[in-house]
């Protein structure tokens, strides 16, 4: 989100339908690129964008079937050479009877991005300027595949931390995650306990909850769950990181999810607002608009709304988002 004249944000289309959103900074510039739905061949302009801005692909989202994952990775590979970066591919219904439903990329340019791994597998990016340092992770996975939901819950905490830690960062540093849990109504509250259990021991609750997705979908590998994840730690007092209340909705923490419904960081340049997912939730944590799609999404914008301008802002700031349906049918009513 912009706030101050040294940043900027702006938008360039790649080709027809690829767009990439521009925040410059007098460190560097992050781009976040969305292709669209059945882009998972034809990468070859995107490859050119990134080469012409110097840029290092530092994570990357597929949505799309899982059928896919072999032809996707060789048009990637064919269009970018070896890939040195984390894809965490999830599948949902294909959009408008496509073989995909896009593709976003995050890419820093200007600033040395220097791998982590887990195992020896690629799982992000750390960077740096004066004012603080920046991990992103994705793909985390659990290690051990057989184990039961929650253990491998478990285990994907635990290799969040090892990531962070092999940085010089902790847990601690965490603003935003984004989980992707496969068959999410059979153990939701189960994922929730194993996430609770793992903040009170690391002592989380007693800082900054980060802002967080949970989300019902398959992935790639066929694990019960897979993450990606975001954490800044700041060099000064320049920097300012908080919890951001929602105006319609109460803590999540009230009714037992352990996230928070958004994080601001003030940056000497910049403001940015990580808002959490978002849905159709009364006051109190239940469900709103039972059966009216219409109705749901109408209060999802609101909220998400009204978070925006509690900070000064409003939807010409947004950069970055992604909406989730359970059904693509409904997709018509949002747009």
């Amino acid at each position: 989100m912009n706030r101050a004249v040294q940043a900027t944000v702006t938008r360039e289309e790649i080709v027809k339908g690829q767009v990439a959103v521009k925040v410059s900074r007098k460190s560097f510039d992050t781009y976040y690129i969305t292709t669209p739905s059945g882009a998972l061949n034809g990468f070859e302009a995107l490859a050119d964008f990134v080469r012409r801005y110097n840029g290092t692909i530092v994570t990357q989202d597929v949505f799309g079937t899982c059928r896919l994952h072999t032809d996707g990775i060789k048009s990637l590979s064919h269009a970018f050479g070896d890939i040195h970066w984390p894809i965490t591919w999830i599948e949902g219904q294909n959009c408008n009877g496509q073989n995909s439903c896009g593709t976003q990329l995050y890419v820093i340019s200007g600033a040395k991005v220097d791998p982590v791994y887990i195992d020896g597998r690629n799982v992000g990016g750390i960077y740096e300027d004066e004012d603080a340092v920046y991990c992103l992770l994705g793909n985390i996975l659990p290690s051990d595949l057989s184990l039961p939901k929650q253990k491998q819950a478990a285990e994907v905490f635990e290799n969040i931390e090892s990531a962070l830690q092999s940085t010089g960062m902790d847990f601690v540093n965490i603003i935003r995650t984004w989980f992707y849990l496969d068959d999410i109504f059979s153990w939701y509250d189960e994922f929730n306990s194993v996430r609770t259990e793992f903040f009170s021991k690391k002592r989380i609750f007693d800082g900054i909850v980060p802002a967080s997705t949970g989300i019902g979908v398959r992935n790639q590998a066929g694990t019960a769950v897979v993450a990606d994840v975001l954490a800044i730690k700041p060099k000064s007092d320049r920097v300012h990181i908080g919890m951001v209340p929602s105006p319609l909705q109460c803590p999540a923490l009230e009714y037992g999810s352990s996230f928070s419904r958004a994080i601001e960081v003030t940056l000497p340049d910049l403001r940015r607002l990580y808002i959490s997912g978002t849905a159709s939730i009364k006051p109190n944590g239940e469900t709103a608009h039972v059966g009216d799609i219409a109705a749901q999404i109408d209060l999802t914008m609101k909220v998400v709304q009204e978070i925006l301008e509690s900070r000064g802002m409003d939807w010409t700031d947004v950069n970055r988002a992604i909406a989730y349906f359970k059904y693509t049918d409904d997709i018509p009513v949002f747009d």
